[in-house]
């Protein structure tokens, strides 16, 4: 009997533990649903729960390399705990688990949809197939052409990622390692590992965008890259030296070509048995005399500077720094030929860092491209991917060394590697089918937040050759990606710098960057917005119309941000045009940008376009800051803005600005409201007064209004008061300077334009343009010619308009006259069949 009741007393003892470390935990962990000796029910959103068991009741709460944050907000969920069954409950799901049966099983756990219109309905238990992934992205398009492998022909077996059509993704992080909770976290086993089950359910239905917002939740941000990162990176494998490159950057300036970042491959270094290898770490004295004062070159240019590390070989005793690493490792200097390398070992990464890198930080690296391309894991942790870990270390070694913010580019690790980017997509083949993937290959990326893929633009190997019209559209969607970067293997064949190429191309290719830069505030706007919501620069159509079967259907259309549709050509042209099947969703009309036609949403439609458009739409009515032409470089913040008003009716957008290189963006930004709306004849925009602040913000900023497709106005007024306003008659667009340059003001500009005025955004603009091209080549071929009154006013009308705007309607009219007349036109000026037909050809 007293036996009994000692067993009972402690019983009860144990179960009151049992209990105060239960209301430790959920303190600690509030979002805790449910919780018996081995399994825990986490709930992250009302969209994400975090399923553990532990066979041994010692739940993990360190950080993994998929979830870095433990601490959640509040989330609204009920909660039904009597009989043996828990259920929770949530606005997105409902999670049932049979209560203290261990292990979780197909039949003591099941997770549905809830019922309501407009849900996607599922029913999941564990074994059920995920059929409609819309995939993730892969670790690199290293020997691919397109999607085929050039080695076994097998396609690329492009990873899972977060998003499903059935609207639902499981997450099992049972397996990943975990992190210590030293001053750097370091790689560390995870407790039974084998043994555990961590996984994470994402329920959201079709509702894409909040499932990316909830997976940084617990897997953290997409963190913000310097602005000078989405300007134009040259890159060329090829063996420069100090000479070459300053040339190289005479040529961008005398060229009148913007250019932000150099990348210089590996032959920086010794590559020479004795000397060097693919892994390095001195510079070549023969190639640059002088690095410290190379570095300064390129920094009195505002160019930042990126070297290629092939750190596979470790650190050889031939190098600058090799004592200072030995010493560092413990090492004899006089027996140790190489310290080889071992990404796992702290102390061997952190000498790396001090003794190898620091010293050509300090004089003036900025960062550092990886190239990994040996065996795939560690040789300790033997599931320790060395490219997710080279990932981690170089970006976190940054992070905590300096004052700017850190950013790398070597290829995608795995799951997590959305914290450390830019991606390097590897050594494409050049071909048209290589083109052809590479806007799926960004798109799906973002669907596992690896959104800053950087491509070789124009392909890397495979041919000794450029086919000019090839690389143009590759450069053209080049511009339209995450990151503007050309580069090409060491073959003397493969030459991309723009003066290289014939004026008609080098002029599209110049024309491309500038338009780049032009875009560099919305662009820099955008790359915020995948901070603070996780939506990537490059998405596909279905984050935004996922009932619509054409937004999977149509694989290379996708969204650059909010405002703009982009549909890249990606195949030769016929007969000098490019005709593509475009689709526009519905919701609202679309500005085809190059051509200047405003098209109806809600249809799919052929569109043709030359060599020097393409196709890029832009919702009806957006206002977009922009740069001028002027702009060749993005360190400085201080740059006039062009407040582009796109044909429509009303629209909306906030300017996004902070000091562009630092690391406290979080918080320390700016933003400023545009609107614009047009109401009958007068159209008013208006410039907010910026909100927020940060380092060296400047107090003052030019403003210009540019309307696209716009007629000639009767009157503009800023603030109330009449000025006077410029015309572009070829580009059709107006222009007002805005007085007033303090950003802390408000500046308002009513344009009103005649009652009845043309509409000129049915694609004039780009007939006005066809038929100065048709004209010019007309004179070539016949350089006597003399253009009869028809064709010669066609050709001068855009010009005529600027200097008479007060000619607006007469001239416009007169030249669609002559546009539908032009055949009869050319019997006039009785052309020969030939050259009639090449102008039709042109101009139509």
């Amino acid at each position: 009997m007293h036996r009994n009741r000692i067993k009972w007393v402690v019983c009860l003892l144990c179960l009151w533990v049992a209990s105060i470390n239960l209301s430790a935990q959920q303190k600690t962990l509030p979002n805790v649903a449910y919780q018996d000796s081995k399994v825990r029910i986490t709930m992250i959103t009302e969209g994400v729960a975090r399923l553990e068991y532990v066979p041994d009741g010692k739940f993990v709460d360190d950080n993994s390399f998929v979830a870095v944050n433990r601490n959640y907000p509040k989330v609204d969920y009920q909660l039904k705990n009597s009989g043996k069954t828990v259920e929770i409950r949530t606005s997105k799901m409902i999670l049932k688990y049979k209560k203290n049966t261990g292990k979780f099983t197909a039949n003591n756990l099941s997770i549905t949809s809830v019922k309501g219109k407009g849900v996607v309905p599922f029913a999941w238990k564990l074994g059920l197939a995920d059929n409609g992934n819309l995939k993730g992205t892969y670790r690199t398009l290293d020997g691919y052409k397109g999607n085929m492998h050039l080695g076994d022909n097998k396609p690329m077996p492009i990873e899972d990622g977060l998003l499903s059509t059935n609207g639902w993704k499981l997450i099992d992080d049972s397996k990943s390692y975990l992190f210590d909770h030293s001053d750097w976290p370091w790689v560390m086993e995870r407790p039974e590992k084998g043994q555990t089950q961590d996984w994470y359910f994402m329920a959201y239905g079709h509702n894409y965008k909040s499932a990316l917002k909830d997976f940084t939740l617990f897997s953290g941000k997409v963190p913000l890259p310097p602005r000078y990162a989405f300007g134009y990176w040259w890159s060329r494998y090829w063996s420069y030296s100090d000479d070459e490159i300053r040339n190289l950057v005479n040529n961008f300036h005398a060229y009148d070509i913007p250019l932000d970042v150099l990348v210089v491959d590996m032959d920086w270094h010794y590559t020479e048995p004795g000397k060097g290898g693919w892994t390095g770490y001195t510079w070549n004295r023969r190639l640059f005399p002088d690095p410290d004062g190379f570095l300064k070159y390129l920094k009195n240019n505002n160019l930042q500077i990126t070297l290629n590390l092939h750190p596979a070989d470790g650190v050889a005793s031939y190098e600058t720094h090799f004592p200072e690493m030995a010493q560092w490792m413990g090492v004899d200097t006089t027996t140790t030929k190489v310290i080889p390398w071992e990404a796992s070992n702290k102390k061997f990464m952190t000498g790396w860092f001090n003794t190898q890198l620091r010293p050509m930080e300090k004089a003036g690296v900025d960062f550092w491209w990886l190239d990994w391309q040996q065996w795939p894991n560690d040789k300790k942790f033997t599931d320790l991917s060395n490219t997710w870990w080279l990932n981690y270390t170089v970006f976190t070694d940054m992070q905590r060394n300096r004052d700017t913010r850190p950013m790398l580019y070597h290829r995608w690790g795995g799951l997590g590697n959305h914290r450390y980017q830019i991606g390097f997509s590897g050594d494409s083949f050049i071909s048209w089918e290589s083109l052809d993937y590479q806007p799926y290959y960004n798109m799906t990326a973002s669907n596992v937040l690896y959104g800053y893929w950087s491509h070789d633009i124009g392909g890397h190997m495979g041919v000794d050759h450029i086919d000019p019209e090839l690389y143009v559209r590759w450069f053209q969607f080049g511009a339209l990606s995450p990151i503007l970067r050309t580069h090409s293997t060491k073959n003397s064949g493969l030459n991309k710098e723009p003066w290289a190429f014939a004026q008609q191309y080098m002029e599209i290719i110049r024309n491309t960057v500038q338009g780049r830069y032009e875009m560099a505030p919305y662009i820099y706007a955008m790359a915020r917005k995948d901070y603070d919501d996780a939506l990537s620069l490059c998405r596909p159509m279905y984050y935004d119309y996922p009932e619509s079967k054409e937004a999977y259907a149509n694989r290379n259309e996708y969204m650059f941000g909010d405002n703009v549709l982009v549909y890249p050509i990606t195949a030769p042209m016929k007969n000098g045009k490019s005709t593509l099947n475009v689709w526009l969703p519905a919701g609202n009309d679309w500005y085809e940008w190059h051509t200047g036609t405003l098209l109806k949403g809600g249809q799919t439609i052929e569109r043709t376009f030359r060599l020097d458009e393409y196709p890029i739409y832009v919702k009806a009515g957006s206002i977009l800051p922009f740069y001028n032409k002027e702009v060749k470089n993005l360190k400085s913040n201080d740059e006039a803005i062009e407040v582009t008003v796109f044909p429509g009716m009303k629209g909306s957008f906030e300017m996004y600005e902070d000091n562009g290189n630092d690391k406290d963006y979080a918080t320390q930004y700016a933003t400023t409201k545009l609107t614009s709306e047009k109401i009958g004849n007068v159209l008013t925009v208006n410039i907010g007064a910026r909100k927020g602040s940060y380092p060296d913000m400047p107090s003052n900023r030019n403003f210009k209004i540019k309307v696209l497709a716009s007629a000639v106005p009767e009157t503009v007024t800023v603030d109330g008061m009449e000025v006077k306003s410029v015309y572009d008659g070829n580009e059709l667009t107006l222009s007002i300077d805005i007085p007033q340059t303090d950003c802390n003001l408000a500046k308002v500009v009513k344009v009103t334009y005649p009652s009845g005025a043309l509409n000129v955004a049915d694609g004039l603009l780009g007939q006005m343009r066809h038929v100065r091209t048709a004209v010019l080549n007309l004179k070539r071929q016949d350089a006597g010619i003399v253009l009869n009154e028809g064709v010669g006013s066609m050709e001068s009308t855009g010009i005529a308009i600027s200097y008479y705007p007060n000619e607006f309607e007469k001239r416009i009219e007169t030249f669609r006259k002559n546009f539908t007349n032009m055949e009869e036109l050319l019997k006039e000026q009785k052309t020969d069949e030939q050259r009639t037909s090449d102008f039709l050809n042109i101009a139509k």
